[in-house]
């Protein structure tokens, strides 16, 4: 009978992969739950350390999902002891910085995309089109701004200072949640780190950013030595464009454009 000592060492690795928004299928707090939760029992298992991996992948989405994700990593870390390390991949971006800094540490190759630390928002204005067409924009509401936005029509100078207060407000959430994550390792001045901009890994890490250069292998092994092994928790199952085209075309334009707007809603 082998030894136990023998055994390799199981570090739990959850993946958080793909664009966050609250649609089913997406990166969220109701499909990445359950995979932290089993993740941070694992964690507290007598041979695991308490040492849980983020293996984050996203370039970001909606910031409610954003913060959920991230309140939930935190809870559960500051209930069960457990060390947290987010490992960014190709990209952890926007969002996807936000969940990272969930984390105690955090890692990424010298060419990830890190940091987009700003918010973007905006759309189509399609009524001079209409002008042409000769076709009239016909809107009711009750509330005189129910119909802001609305891209039928004109733009109005109100609604383009409402959105930009919004903008900033969301903006101000971001900023505050990396300074209270990142206090004492920003290194590069604010107005560079917040501005909206993302950079590779390599100046991340010169920028404060990140902590370290590394991937999830590495991580793994610095952790329980050369016979640990990553124990990966990841979705079941993820959307695809072969679901999307087996549904109604209507449905499934629906879709892609939710998916556009998450992916450039928040960034």
């Amino acid at each position: 009978m082998p030894l136990l000592f023998w055994r390799a060492r199981p570090i739990p690795v959850v993946e958080l992969r793909g664009v966050i928004s609250a649609r089913p299928g997406m990166l969220n707090v109701q499909s990445a739950g359950p995979l932290l939760e089993r993740g941070f029992a694992l964690a507290r298992a007598k041979n695991a350390g308490k040492r849980l991996i983020l293996a984050v992948e996203s370039p970001g989405g909606s910031p409610v999902q954003s913060d959920l994700i991230g309140q939930f990593i935190r809870r559960r870390a500051e209930e069960a002891g457990v060390h947290v390390t987010a490992v960014i991949g190709d990209v952890g971006a926007s969002g996807g910085y936000w969940i990272a800094c969930a984390a105690d540490e955090i890692r990424a190759n010298p060419m990830s995309i890190v940091g987009s630390i700003g918010v973007i928002g905006g759309g189509f204005g399609v009524n001079r089109l209409l002008s042409r067409l000769d076709v009239d924009r016909r809107l009711y509401t009750a509330g005189k701004n129910k119909g802001r936005l609305d891209p039928f029509s004109p733009e109005r100078p109100e609604d383009v200072e409402f959105t930009r207060a919004l903008l900033e407000d969301l903006h101000g959430h971001f900023k505050d949640w990396v300074r209270s994550r990142r206090a004492g390792r920003l290194l590069a001045p604010e107005e560079e780190l917040f501005d909206g901009s993302y950079m590779i890994g390599s100046r991340a890490l010169a920028a404060g950013l990140v902590d370290a250069l590394g991937d999830v292998d590495g991580l793994v092994r610095e952790m329980g030595g050369v016979k640990a092994k990553a124990l990966w928790l990841r979705p079941k199952s993820r959307r695809s464009l072969l679901r999307l085209l087996g549904r109604g075309a209507t449905e499934a334009v629906a879709d892609v454009a939710e998916m556009w707007r998450d992916t450039h809603g928040f960034r």
